[in-house]
């Protein structure tokens, strides 16, 4: 077999800061996402006293915030935790592709790792099923990528 060299994100938190940034729309559901978030990193070795949580109105003012956050160096990763459900009218389209490009942005222009825990869902039973019941809970799987990359980025 062919051995390469290979770089890969070990899930250990201790000694690293992190700011959750949540939606208080739909925070029945996205309570569940952050409950997630923040048992994962505990139980990978984060102390409380370096996880922050910043409640924001709903997605479409999550990038503004974690840029600002970003650029505080005050994170050293930041998990973006919200729910939107499609409606009636095209706004969850406009929401949901303007919130994940401006993540993807503030990730790409300051460097800091952004755990993707924006749940975009037709109905209400699949937001439910994502927010810890049948699909797992996707605050959990944010926090984790957000995790696995800032532990990649250190060894690049």
């Amino acid at each position: 077999m062919l051995h390469i060299q290979t770089i890969e994100g070990h899930l250990q938190a201790k000694d690293h800061t992190f700011t959750l940034i949540a939606s208080r729309f739909n925070d029945f559901i996205v309570d569940r996402l952050i409950g997630g978030a923040v048992d994962f990193l505990i139980r990978h070795g984060a102390s409380r006293e370096n996880i922050t949580l910043i409640r924001v109105p709903g997605a479409f003012e999550m990038p503004i915030v974690a840029r600002k956050v970003a650029l505080s160096g005050k994170a050293d990763a930041i998990i973006c935790l919200g729910a939107v459900i499609r409606g009636a009218t095209p706004h969850f389209d406009y929401v949901c592709s303007e919130a994940t490009k401006g993540m993807a942005h503030v990730s790409l222009e300051t460097g800091v790792p952004i755990g993707f825990g924006l749940l975009t869902t037709d109905n209400l039973e699949q937001a439910i099923e994502r927010a810890g019941s049948k699909a797992g809970n996707k605050g959990v799987d944010a926090a984790a990528a957000a995790l696995e990359t800032l532990r990649v980025l250190h060894q690049l």
